[in-house]
């Protein structure tokens, strides 16, 4: 695979949280290993958990993750289409890093997304001819017969590029061989001669009990399953959404290191409606002795040494919902007590004075909880950055996702944000993934709080994540069949699959 064409694969799942992530960083991170050089590929991501590359283009944390597990810098054409939900029905379409607009989810599949096919085919192929492998990632499932028509992430992909198709199955849900049957058996002939086979992921307990059912399923589809994945704890990786996932997994299910001092610290995340990059305090959890949990009511922040307002694609409804479960009061008293707050983007938003929104919930002049001296406005274009800076005499890495622009007033500098006491606020996202200045805030956190908490002196999230990609790489390396994933990424799916009956309607 040098020169010319690269090899891909496309890894498709049953369901939406089947695990195609991981096993698509697994396999990059393999790959990587054997030192071919890999690129991960999404066409369409639908999350409100992103990133912003050092071009300036935002694209979802799964993809930057991916990216890292190939050990490559992550780019825009890795996740050219991104939608971000500001709601049940609409969605904001980012298109090469870029907004483009707000869609209903009927204008986006009744039109749009077929306009964007070419882009995102465009966006493959310049990576196949890059790199010696793509794989791409799937979304949701393959079989949903209502949206094949306009698919850009799917089967849709695989037959433009020819690409050879995995399907993951979550077994620790029950109902795979179900799934993947069905899946096979919802695809026209012609998507059908590119599924490959099958990957079971998540099983529990004696292999040799699953394998006559992986028999009768190869009977039934002329399909190998190309590997059973064990279930794994605290795999600690950026996915699209939902609070699943990432490090606090890791904190929560596996064997952590005590605290060095004699406390713990609490920390309490409000879970505001529309969060985004709830990612940013992974780098809190993997802390020994910090202990994160999320939060809908006043009284669970009674005990918390630290409260994050995290940030939120909808500031303003994040503001609504914060005082009608009378969490903005609760944290008015803790500004009052001196009692420490972080607010990340929406939520350094929603601690200002004022918020004047024409442009995301079109509600005009709102009143924030006045815990800092802000006044923001949201303006039509998006701000992406990734800035560098210093605070508590440690340098800061982070990156910049919002269309609010604050006008701070007063208090104390911290992050071209503020602080007032022990209220910080930041447009900062993944400030604390920086070891030297997570540790500084959380001393200044332990003493607000009157806490004997020490933070670990060795403690190193990017160590940590680096951990977690190598163990997606051993799981794909000692639980599936290697050898046969090469082939299939080198030549393609096999000749001569059969048709599976029904087919697509």
């Amino acid at each position: 695979m040098t020169g010319g064409r690269g090899g891909g694969l496309l890894v498709a799942g049953t369901t939406s949280d089947a695990g195609k992530s991981v096993v698509t960083a697994g396999i990059c991170r393999w790959l990587v290993r054997k030192g071919l050089k890999v690129a991960p590929f999404k066409g369409q991501n639908m999350s409100l958990n992103s990133f912003v590359t050092r071009e300036g283009a935002e694209i979802g944390r799964a993809q930057a993750m991916q990216a890292q597990a190939a050990r490559v810098e992550p780019t825009a054409l890795m996740n050219p289409v991104l939608l971000k939900p500001g709601g049940d029905r609409s969605s904001q379409v980012v298109l090469m890093g870029r907004p483009v607009g707000e869609l209903s989810a009927r204008g986006y599949h009744g039109g749009r997304q077929k306009e964007l096919f070419e882009p995102v085919m465009a966006c493959l192929e310049e990576l196949r001819s890059t790199y010696d492998a793509v794989i791409c990632e799937g979304a949701g499932s393959p079989a949903e017969i209502n949206l094949r028509r306009t698919d850009i992430v799917n089967m849709g992909v695989a037959r433009a590029a020819r690409l050879p198709v995995v399907v993951v199955g979550d077994i620790d849900r029950g109902g795979v061989f179900a799934q993947f049957f069905g899946t096979t058996a919802l695809l026209s002939p012609e998507d059908q001669s590119l599924v490959a086979g099958y990957l079971v992921n998540k099983f529990r307990g004696d292999v040799s009990l699953l394998e006559p059912g992986l028999d009768m399923l190869y009977g039934l589809t002329g399909r190998r399953t190309f590997g059973v994945l064990p279930y794994a704890h605290g795999l600690g990786i950026d996915e699209e959404d939902g609070l699943r996932v990432s490090l606090r997994g890791t904190v929560r299910e596996s064997v952590v290191a005590p605290p060095v001092g004699a406390d713990v610290l609490r920390v309490a995340v409000c879970a505001v409606p529309l969060m985004s990059n709830f990612t940013d305090v992974d780098a809190l959890a993997a802390e020994p002795g910090v202990v994160v949990r999320f939060v809908d009511r006043p009284e669970e922040l009674v005990d918390a040494d630290l409260v994050v307002v995290p940030g939120t694609r909808g500031t303003v409804k994040a503001l609504a919902w914060l005082r009608e479960r009378g969490l903005a009061d609760a944290l008015a008293r803790r500004a009052a007590e001196g009692r420490p707050v972080l607010g990340i983007c929406g939520g350094f938003q929603a601690l200002g004075e004022r918020i004047e929104d024409e442009v995301e919930s079109k509600a005009g002049v709102v009143d924030g909880l006045g815990l800092l001296p802000v006044r923001v406005r949201f303006g039509v274009e998006k701000t992406l950055a990734r800035p560098v800076g210093e605070a508590l005499g440690e340098r800061v890495e982070g990156y910049e996702i919002h269309h609010g622009v604050a006008d701070v007033r007063g208090g104390e500098s911290f992050l071209d944000g503020c602080r007032v006491g022990s209220v910080w606020g930041t447009h900062w996202h993944g400030s604390l993934e920086s070891d030297g200045f997570r540790r500084a805030f959380l001393r200044e956190v332990a003493a607000a709080a009157g806490r004997r908490f020490v933070p670990a002196p060795d403690t190193s999230f990017g160590a940590l994540r680096e951990e977690q990609l190598d163990r997606l790489g051993d799981l794909i390396e000692e639980h599936a069949d290697t050898d046969a994933l090469l082939r299939l990424i080198e030549e393609g799916a096999p000749a001569g699959l059969p048709f599976v009956p029904p087919g697509a309607p």
